[in-house]
């Protein structure tokens, strides 16, 4: 199945923030790692990959001079993630009124490879799925980068971490009705989130005693969506850059594909 790529690069560090000496200013998608912009290593995996068709970019512009073999088209910042993700969705339909999902990725996971974009993609059930998310367990991240210190939420059984690499359905994206409003209602309020859930749900997992499965099926049906949480075998999914260590690790690893 072929999807289009939705790359969010809106993330600007402010002054105080642990990336602002790399970024002044600037957007981190484009701080230097191993003598490239972040974000093309990023696009250099999409441009390999057999299962994406064109690329959006949220957040940069011509001006970036970045490459990909895929067609590339750019979008303003909007001013937030979810804001982000609906101008993408609606760029992609707007060039492909027949697509039904996007391949959301963040531009600060330049470690991921074609092999994982493809996998990713794999996963998706047509007709079936409106959103995956991709789950890391402890011992897949520790193993490959034993030194990233990520946070990790406790289920039952296992620890995991979540990926910036997920497919989502662009005609929910889109939608003026459904999970998708809600949850950008409740983007800015604890309260309003956990009662989407359910605060049933809630302490269920704040007791650990739900399995990654019951997780996602209880949220999926109190938002009216068809979503799963899925185990992601590639470490280099959820290796965002949030902090310096994490641009160290990045720069060590990345340095020597060239």
């Amino acid at each position: 199945m072929i999807l289009d790529a939705l790359i969010l690069a809106g993330g600007i560090p402010q002054p105080g923030e642990s990336l602002y000496q790399f970024t002044q200013g600037r957007s981190k998608a484009l701080i230097d790692v191993a003598g490239k912009p972040m974000v093309q290593w990023v696009l250099d995996a999409l441009s390999g990959a057999k299962s994406i068709g064109r690329a959006v970019m949220v957040g940069l512009d011509e001006s970036s001079r970045l490459r990909c073999a895929k067609a590339l088209s750019y979008l303003p910042n909007q001013g937030g993630m979810l804001d982000n993700i609906r101008a993408g969705a609606r760029k992609i339909a707007e060039l492909n009124a027949q697509a039904e999902y996007a391949l959301i990725v963040s531009s600060d996971i330049p470690t991921i490879t074609s092999e994982m974009v493809d996998w990713s993609c794999s996963q998706v059930r047509p007709g079936e799925d409106d959103a995956i998310y991709y789950l890391i367990e402890r011992g897949v991240m520790n193993k490959r980068f034993p030194n990233s210190k990520r946070t990790f939420t406790k289920l039952k059984g296992m620890e995991v971490c979540g990926g910036d690499m997920n497919p989502a359905s662009v005609p929910l994206i889109l939608s003026h009705t459904g999970p998708w409003e809600k949850i950008a209602a409740a983007r800015k309020s604890a309260v309003k989130q956990a009662s989407l859930v359910g605060f049933d749900t809630l302490l269920l997992f704040l007791l650990r005693a739900m399995t990654m499965e019951q997780a996602a099926a209880r949220v999926s049906k109190r938002l009216g969506l068809r979503a799963r949480g899925l185990l992601c075998p590639f470490a280099e999914v959820g290796m965002d850059v949030d902090k310096v260590h994490h641009l160290e690790i990045v720069q060590r690893e990345l340095a020597g594909r060239g």
